[in-house]
């Protein structure tokens, strides 16, 4: 049976959905937020009396601008001004439950996918009730109405009612069940590079993120909790004195946690001074001794001997290269990677008598008030969350972690305030890193020189594995502690074998009649997560390099050979087609070398032209040219920075200094010794959308997978050295 990776999210609810939608939320009403009065026939639209049009946006906006594209879908429809909405973020409502994933969450680039129906329907049945009541109001068919921007219009005589004079009437009527859409040559706001809704208030810096919680006096007493955790994965506190840290002047308390040794203080510097002064001995846990070389020997190891636990493909391999007139192999290798999150994490909250108010930059609100509330012992109907904006996500706060630590905190300091911090060194050490992987490939030529059968063997723990730790912690205190239990060991044991994101990007779409893809799931405990574009980010890297090794083994032009054998995907052709006229394909600048890859991912495909320039061993990445068809695009300008965005965070992956493991901990502790991409090493990049009338899908990871590849193409074109191993580094000799 072939699970496809979005039959298995809907059938699992990955991060909970099928697991804990059982236990997650009882239905709730009314919706967080609701003022009164207001005439609210959906989730996400309020109009109050005085003619404020809300907006409550149930996804996370971290950057990749739903605040502006979600609001713009529905204004549409509703036929309002969606720059003159007030946005507000959505609270905790099951109302608001991802229809892929089945909890609140922000993730896999579906927000402006899975939201363009609904929220068009949503705005269209608002309008339809807003004519409807101004309809019974004059005492005249519906049909005599029309509506412009935020006013119901008379037809013939001209008379108008703003929105506002329409809620009474429209809160008694019932909706339509069948309502229109306008066509696209109506629209007057979707497609339109509208400008981003949050952009003064984040250059005026009155966007709230979670580091400014409390900061305007909103929180009076407000105190500061760090937490000192073992910096060897898995390891635990085995004995700690804090006599000379609870010395220091403004601690107010210091206490074991589940986690680690929780200080709290008047303060962050305080409570960064006192945690330095704690003397601690570790357990180092079941990594001690572990390192990089032996992560990679033990993977060299399962890839050479073990079985794989799932295999996919079509057509017979076995076959195929028994009749082989020649054999290519290559092994490829990706290192960890960390999130690098602009903000790290950070949460405040207060546990009160009548329940909690907790303030987080996640992407998971539901599971961290589900979180929150096992490790603060508050039941979850009680516990209040407001979602921040955010400096970054990349995946990282779909984790609550920092909810858990919290939670444990604050119940220690009832009634007080208190919001905890993550430096910049916890935030690296204590990640949930993209996990190393290894594969092998191997291609088939048959005697008529054709490519026969293609195989790809990799190894790799399973990102979706991860949630399952906590899966207990999450479900409430009524479900019996062995059930819980059981659950999240059938399910860890039962993903190993099936989880799709492991092989997402594996399966190529190129014409060879034989294929098949074995993932051996292999992992030695390093915790890890969804990081942007999860499997896609190595396994793009992986697939576009050794494709590129069969051009120039068939001694034809990367993109004249991709193009063939991409005659059953005329998405793909198109991209392709249309980057390398972009880019001038084949004539490059002097002293410039050009490299191509071409990927699909979340529903969207992006090919990618990178031009590099070397100097010695040293190279630079000079200009990118993309061609991106994310079906039709809602807001053009929204969808060309999170392009821009995708490709230089890849790049920083493909690039820089990778962090390694020594002793069951990370080496590096800070941007000093796992650096990101710098302005002055940044390429000029080019986005190009297709036209397209097909549904919207994925936008904000798409941009990364193929950038990795495209330059490694482009280094071997001129030198000659097959760079397959991230990052990317020239050996000496090179021209």
């Amino acid at each position: 049976m072939t699970i496809t990776r979005r039959s298995f999210l809907i059938g699992t609810g990955v991060v909970g959905g099928g697991l804990l939608i059982g236990f997650q939320l009882k239905d709730e009403a009314p919706f967080p937020h609701t003022r009164p009065e207001s005439f609210q026939p959906n989730a996400w639209l309020q109009i109050t009396p005085d003619g404020e049009v809300i907006f409550q946006l149930d996804k996370a906006e971290m950057g990749q601008g739903v605040v502006t594209s979600l609001p713009t879908i529905l204004g549409e429809e509703l036929d309002f001004d969606p720059q003159r909405m007030r946005i507000e973020m959505a609270g905790v409502h099951r109302g608001y439950a991802d229809p892929v994933m089945r909890i609140q969450i922000t993730g896999g680039s579906m927000s402006v996918a899975t939201g363009w129906d609904p929220l068009r329907q949503a705005g269209a049945t608002a309008r339809a009730l807003l004519i409807a009541a101004a309809a019974k109001t004059w005492g005249v068919d519906e049909a005599m109405c029309r509506t412009e921007d935020g006013v119901v219009i008379h037809k013939t005589n001209g008379q108008q009612l703003q929105y506002g004079e329409l809620v009474a009437t429209a809160r008694t009527l019932k909706p339509p069940t069948k309502v229109g859409l306008k066509e696209e040559e109506d629209y007057r706001w979707v497609g339109k590079s509208l400008l981003r809704t949050d952009g003064v208030a984040k250059c005026r810096g009155q966007a709230l993120f979670g580091m400014d919680v409390g900061l305007d006096g909103s929180l009076p007493g407000l105190l500061t909790a760090v937490v000192v955790r073992c910096p060897h994965f898995g390891g635990k506190v085995e004995s700690y004195s804090d006599t000379t840290a609870l010395a220091f002047p403004g601690v107010v308390d210091i206490f074991e946690i589940h986690s680690g040794i929780a200080v709290v203080a008047h303060g962050y510097w305080k409570a960064r001074k006192a945690a330095e002064a704690l003397e601690v001995t570790w357990d180092k846990g079941p990594l001690a001794g572990v390192d990089s070389a032996e992560i990679r020997r033990r993977q060299e190891l399962e890839l050479a001997n073990g079985e794989p636990s799932d295999t996919s493909g079509h057509g017979d391999v076995s076959k195929a290269f028994a009749q082989a007139s020649e054999v290519l192999e290559a092994t490829y290798a990706a290192p960890l990677a960390h999130h690098s999150t602009l903000e790290p994490q950070n949460c405040t909250a207060i546990i009160r008598p009548d329940g909690a108010e907790v303030w987080a930059p996640t992407q998971s609100p539901s599971v961290l008030r589900l979180i929150f509330s096992h490790y603060s012992e508050v039941p979850q109907e009680q516990v209040e969350v407001h979602t921040t904006f955010m400096g970054g996500a990349f995946g990282r706060r779909g984790h609550v972690d920092f909810a858990a630590e919290l939670g444990a905190i604050a119940k220690q300091l009832l009634g007080q305030p208190v919001k905890l911090i993550w430096s910049r060194e916890d935030d690296l050490k204590h990640d949930f890193y993209r996990p190393a992987t290894l594969h092998k490939l191997r291609a088939a030529r048959d005697k008529n020189g054709a490519f026969s059968a293609w195989e790809h063997k990799l190894v790799s723990p399973s990102f979706v594995e991860t949630i399952f730790p906590n899966l207990g912690a999450a479900l409430p205190t009524w479900v019996p502690t062995k059930m819980s239990r059981a659950a999240g060991s059938k399910a860890k044991e039962w993903i190993k074998g099936v989880d799709p994101t492991m092989s997402d990007g594996a399966h190529i779409p190129y014409a060879i009649p034989n294929l098949e893809v074995g993932v051996h799931h292999f992992d030695i405990g390093v915790p890890k997560g969804f990081w942007r574009s999860v499997g896609h980010s190595h396994n793009a890297f992986v697939v576009e390099s050794f494709i590129d090794e069969l051009a120039h083994e068939a001694q034809e032009d990367p993109v004249t050979f991709r193009l063939a054998a991409l005659k059953d995907h005329p998405r793909h052709r198109g991209v392709l087609r249309r980057a390398a006229k972009k880019a001038d394909w084949g004539m490059p600048p002097r002293g410039r070398l050009q490299g191509v890859a071409v990927h699909e991912s979340f529903g969207s495909v992006v090919a990618e032209i990178a031009e590099v320039s070397i100097s010695g061993t040293d190279f630079q990445v000079e200009r990118v040219v993309c061609v991106v068809d994310c079906g039709f695009v809602i807001n053009p300008d929204l969808v060309k920075q999170q392009i821009e965005g995708a490709v230089l965070y890849g790049l920083s992956a493909a690039l820089m200094d990778p962090i390694t493991i020594q002793d069951g901990a990370l080496v590096q502790s800070n941007f000093h010794d796992a650096p990101v991409l710098r302005i002055h090493q940044a390429p000029s990049i080019e986005v190009y959308l297709m036209d397209s009338h097909a549904p919207p899908s994925g936008v904000g990871e798409i941009g990364l997978p193929p950038i990795a590849p495209a330059v490694a193409n482009a280094l071997f074109h001129v030198t000659r050295q097959r760079l397959r191993e991230l990052p990317l580094r020239l050996a000496q000799g090179s021209p």
